[in-house]
């Protein structure tokens, strides 16, 4: 199972999120991402496999790459997020976690 950890804020708040998305990591766990918005910077992104090490160690160096004051981090099972959605409204980060277990009743 995977979780995600977000916060916006008025001051930059990466260390806040990479210390509550390293609380969802688990073993089992193949991809984790952080997505930050700054101002100045814009929209940033990074994504590493965990398989075979730990967010901490993946993530260590994130501090010098990106800021933000809104952001927002995701440990997934399977897929690389957050996702980067792009609009006619504007850059996104989105993160979805869940399993749907009725999608033969949905498509009925």
């Amino acid at each position: 199972m995977g979780g995600f950890f977000g916060i916006v804020s008025d001051r930059d708040c990466l260390e806040d999120v990479y210390f509550g998305t390293d609380y969802h990591s688990h073993l089992g766990a193949k991809r984790a991402g952080i997505a930050a918005y700054d101002p100045e910077y814009g929209l940033q992104r990074k994504i590493h496999s965990i398989e075979d090490s730990p967010f901490r160690t993946k993530f260590a160096e994130i501090f010098h790459e990106i800021k933000g004051t809104t952001a927002l981090g995701c440990i997934s099972d399977f897929e690389p997020q957050p996702l980067l959605i792009r609009t006619k409204f504007g850059t996104f980060a989105i993160s979805v976690i869940g399993k749907i277990t009725n999608n033969e009743e949905l498509i009925e």
